[in-house]
């Protein structure tokens, strides 16, 4: 069986409003192709670090913004539906763990994925790190409750990469999805978030996305693939 007749439900859970993009966004867009039903839970609100003032009367309007950017972001990868929270951006260390596992952890019994795709903890960014092990705890295996069969992280060009490279926090991809259907359409997406988009050569850039699709398509004979870590999996 392959793994997309298996994944009928996909949750992702990413920190930020564009992660969802660069993490696994052709990835989900084919799946969807393909009959999956996919939703997305953003737990940080994304922008309000920039600000010196958590006050500052910019920071509401921003954010209004990037709600919009997601839900054009939602249109065009294919999600069924696409969450906030309102936990601090860039501050989720301030935040019980607890919290976030439990905000999580009503999607996954609401939503019942099969598969989650969420970071990466060896990210520098510490959002990232924080939203990780709050999924592990969502999405736990325990008598009676319910927990998808499989666990995927994901990398976020500008963020995995730029970690400390050692071989305790690496991020090591061991699954690799073909997304030359689908590369276009996580371009387009990417580009519904002004904000977050950079000229290149940052790799939050229309070609550093694509490059980066280039580079992990090399590392296994595809022109484009989206590369992953398989944290669990229950068969």
């Amino acid at each position: 069986m392959t793994q997309s007749n298996r994944d009928k439900t996909i949750l992702v859970v990413a920190a930020h409003p564009d992660d969802e993009v660069l993490g696994c966004g052709a990835t989900v867009a084919l799946r969807v192709k393909l009959g999956c039903a996919a939703y997305c839970l953003i737990c940080a609100t994304g922008i309000a670090s920039r600000y010196a003032g958590g006050d500052d009367p910019k920071i509401k309007d921003e954010i209004a913004a990037l709600r919009k950017d997601m839900s054009q972001v939602s249109g065009v990868i294919g999600f069924s539906d696409i969450e906030a929270l309102d936990f601090p951006d860039n501050r989720l260390d301030t935040v019980s763990r607890q919290d976030i596992a439990d905000e999580i952890k009503k999607r996954v019994e609401r939503i019942r994925p099969d598969v989650i795709y969420t970071h990466h903890p060896g990210d520098y960014n510490w959002d990232h790190g924080r939203v990780f092990d709050a999924v592990m705890m969502a999405a736990r295996h325990s008598p009676g409750e319910y927990a998808p069969s499989r666990i995927y992280c994901f990398e976020v060009p500008s963020a995995t990469e730029r970690a400390r490279r050692h071989p305790a926090s690496a991020f090591c991809p061991n699954t690799f999805v073909d997304v030359h259907a689908t590369i276009d359409a996580k371009k387009l997406a990417m580009k519904h978030y002004q904000s977050e988009c950079r000229p290149y050569p940052h790799p939050r850039s229309n070609e550093g996305i694509e490059y980066w699709a280039r580079k992990r398509g090399l590392e296994v004979g595809l022109e484009y693939a989206e590369a992953f870590e398989l944290v669990r999996s229950v068969e």
